[in-house]
């Protein structure tokens, strides 16, 4: 069989633990003997990371606005037990917030469905698409520790030199102090992407935050993305029969949770990875969920939506059995290699994509799966397989 043929590079970013396992075994059981895949390689291993200093985030970013596409493993975002563990020379920062940060897009999450993992929420019916912003929020956070007798403020200089002090906090015991910022420019890119994707996929786009607290960052939000509605989009939606509508957060996840989804749901940056999670493990597993960012200017990103999965790693390391859910990370590689089909002219690169979804959810559909499915599955007749039983099930039916 003659392999199918690339134009153009993805940008590949290789991730940690047993997500850069299952990265290598999707690349060799379900791509390479289809593909004659071309990528620019950047290892976004935490050690590697730390080697450079992180400059290989930040690279890899920049390749992604060069070649317009890019899949991405899971990464670890280190805490201080991971500071002694890969003996870091800095809590470095989350790779997903420094590529966000300079792509400035908006990360679109949606559960994916199968046969026989039903809901935990009985009211959903349809699935409900994530619409996360992208830049700013804690990601691009500076935190200090704060001793007590200490005096916290915000300090403002103007570019004519004036200042601003807010005052935070008069600390009479030790505490913590944290600093978030966000764009007018990148939260109307938010504003945009969510109204032209609400607009494509024909839906209705929710939007949540909570200004009657944050009366000044939240509201600003809540106002831009008014001011765009009304003037670029209203008109639009009402043609289309949707609708765009605007609630506290806290109201948003009660009237979620009772909907029947088939919905877009806009967040914060901080909002959307939480909630993001909670859609994911309430249609059925954090493993079934895509995800892409979109930048402004039209760059895609690829990504799974969960972690490193690092108690499977240390069982691997171990030498024991595991079986890991792969679903999403194989989809992250669809998605991939989809968008590449369609800006580069390939309709056979799109149509291996498809048929490498179908052939999945086939797989779990067929009573086939994994762990994690087979403990929620409501097949009478399926069977749990380890990590690359699983990848092979799915090359049988490629």
């Amino acid at each position: 069989m003659d392999k199918i043929q690339m134009k153009t590079p993805l940008v590949e970013m290789d991730g940690d633990e047993m997500t850069r396992v299952i990265w290598q075994e999707i690349k060799e059981i379900l791509l390479l003997p289809f593909i004659n895949l071309k990528t620019e390689y950047y290892d976004l291993g935490l050690a590697h990371r730390n080697d450079t200093d992180d400059q290989v985030t930040v690279d890899a970013a920049e390749a992604t606005k060069k070649y317009g596409v890019a899949v991405k493993c899971a990464t670890i975002t280190p805490n201080a037990a991971r500071m002694d563990e890969y003996r870091l020379k800095k809590m470095w920062k989350s790779p997903n917030g420094t590529i966000r940060a300079l792509l400035d897009g908006t990360v679109f999450r949606t559960p994916i469905v199968v046969k026989g993992i039903e809901p935990y929420v009985k009211s959903w019916k349809k699935p409900i698409s994530i619409a996360r912003h992208a830049y700013g929020d804690v990601y691009k956070a500076s935190e200090v520790r704060v001793p007590a007798g200490a005096k916290a403020e915000i300090l403002v200089t103007d570019r004519d030199g004036s200042q601003t002090r807010t005052p935070i906090h008069d600390f009479q015991g030790d505490g913590v102090v944290q600093g978030m910022h966000n764009l007018d420019g990148s939260i109307a890119s938010f504003a945009h992407a969510c109204f032209r994707y609400a607009l494509e996929q024909k839906k209705d786009l929710w939007f949540s935050t909570k200004d009657t607290i944050s009366k000044t960052y939240d509201h600003r939000f809540k106002d831009i993305f008014a001011e765009i509605y009304e003037r670029n989009y209203r008109a639009d939606f009402e043609k289309a029969g949707i609708t765009y509508f605007y609630t506290l957060i806290d109201d948003a996840v009660a009237r979620v949770i009772r909907s029947e989804g088939g919905f877009i749901w806009a967040c914060k940056n901080y909002d959307g990875d939480v909630m993001s999670d909670m859609l994911a493990t309430g249609f059925g597993s954090l493993a079934m969920m895509t995800s892409v960012l979109v930048s402004p200017d039209g760059v895609y990103e690829y990504e799974a939506a969960h972690g490193t999965v690092q108690r499977h790693y240390y069982k691997h390391l171990a030498g024991e059995e595991t079986s890991t859910n792969s679903i999403a990370t194989i989809f992250a590689w669809s998605g991939a290699l989809r968008k590449r089909g369609e800006l580069d002219g390939l309709p056979e690169l799109c149509a291996f994509a498809d048929r490498l979804e179908k052939a999945s959810i086939d797989t779990i559909e067929s009573g086939v799966m994994t762990k994690d499915l087979y403990l929620i599955s409501s097949l009478s007749d399926k069977k749990a397989v380890n990590t690359t039983e699983f990848l092979r099930e799915i090359a049988k039916r490629l």
